[in-house]
């Protein structure tokens, strides 16, 4: 039996939307499926990791759970990061956010509005840099981690996986690193130092602060005061 020419791109119209939708169907069930496995698993690594290992950096990476965390670190990180944290219901700050989309439409650089959240769906999932595609998928990412973890454990991945230095990820490997102790045992000073140098960790050191860190480290003590009474959300 001959096949037309007309049947046979027929035959390649429907097995490419086949595999079109196979495509989709992955990229829609398989991070939505990683959010759910890591809500209650450890995270043993990030893309973020594995780029900077590409890039001869070393890894040190200790996970502990949020109990083996100073309180006054996940305080500060909320001061210094994101204030309105237990007040997000799905992942983000949208008067910030809505600020950056019409500063991005008027061709201005966008600045930070990236809320613990966001971040989190960032390094838990995606690559490094500030490209549309990127912060697009990071958008759709959010809501879901925020409505299907609770604000602690949102918290804990977060203390657990963000970049504190060069090699440097989480709250203990950063206790360890810049203060000989363990993430339990961080006092409220060096817990703020910490807070304070994650926009720029490659930059800003916080066992030996500079002008700006130690003037920074100041202002997020302040801050504290006024939104600790209101941080009961990761109880």
């Amino acid at each position: 039996m001959v096949v037309s020419g007309e049947v046979k791109q027929g035959f390649r119209l429907r097995a490419a939307a086949r595999t079109i939708r196979r495509v989709v169907l992955i990229l829609l069930i398989g991070p939505l499926a990683m959010i759910l496995l890591f809500r209650f698993l450890p995270v043993p690594l990030t893309p973020l990791m594995l780029v900077r290992l590409a890039q001869g950096y070393e890894l040190h990476h200790d996970w502990v759970p949020y109990d083996r965390i100073a309180p006054e670190l996940a305080v500060a990180v909320v001061a210094s990061e994101d204030n309105l944290f237990c007040r997000e219901r799905l992942g983000f700050d949208e008067k910030a956010l809505f600020e950056q989309i019409a500063a991005w439409w008027r061709g201005e650089r966008s600045r930070g509005a990236s809320t613990i959240t966001m971040q989190t769906a960032r390094n838990l999932l995606l690559w490094p840099g500030r490209d549309v595609l990127r912060k697009a998928i990071e958008a759709w990412l959010t809501p879901q981690i925020a409505l299907l973890w609770p604000k602690q454990r949102i918290l804990e991945v977060y203390l657990n996986s963000i970049e504190f230095g060069p090699g440097i990820y989480g709250a203990e490997a950063a206790a360890q690193r810049y203060f000989q102790r363990t993430a339990a045992q961080l006092s409220t000073e060096q817990s703020i130092r910490l807070a304070v140098i994650l926009p720029a960790p490659f930059e800003w050191s916080a066992a030996r602060p500079g002008p700006f860190v130690r003037e920074r480290t100041q202002v997020i003590r302040h801050r504290i005061e006024q939104i600790e009474p209101l941080l009961d959300c990761t109880n």
